[in-house]
């Protein structure tokens, strides 16, 4: 009981939360436009190497969405696009991108 009370409000929540890839075609259209195009270069903020994301950890993703969701991480689009997604969208495209190749077609 106690551990459940230090682990902060929200917790259980986290906790309740089922990744279901098969929920992430509808909810990846902004994640494919970059992130789908192998060598692709955006140019705002800067000229940068776009990640492919396709076979990361779903952890990976999750703990990525989750850092520009709160503005620890500072790219404007993806904080932009990360704010939108509630933590069932975020789970379900981690989920959906874990499953990948860097081969899979996006």
């Amino acid at each position: 009981m106690l551990g459940a009370a230090l682990a902060g409000p929200g917790a259980a929540g986290a906790a309740d939360i089922v990744a279901n890839p098969k929920a992430a075609p509808n909810k990846i259209e902004q994640c494919i436009g970059c992130h789908g195009i192998p060598g692709y270069k955006a140019s705002f903020p800067e000229v940068y190497q776009v990640p492919m994301i396709g076979g990361q950890s779903a952890k990976y993703i999750e703990a990525a969405l989750n850092a520009y969701k709160k503005g620890d991480r500072l790219h404007p689009s993806m904080r932009g696009i990360a704010a939108s997604l509630s933590d069932q969208d975020i789970a379900d495209i981690a989920a959906y991108y874990a499953q990948q190749t860097t081969a899979s077609p996006k």
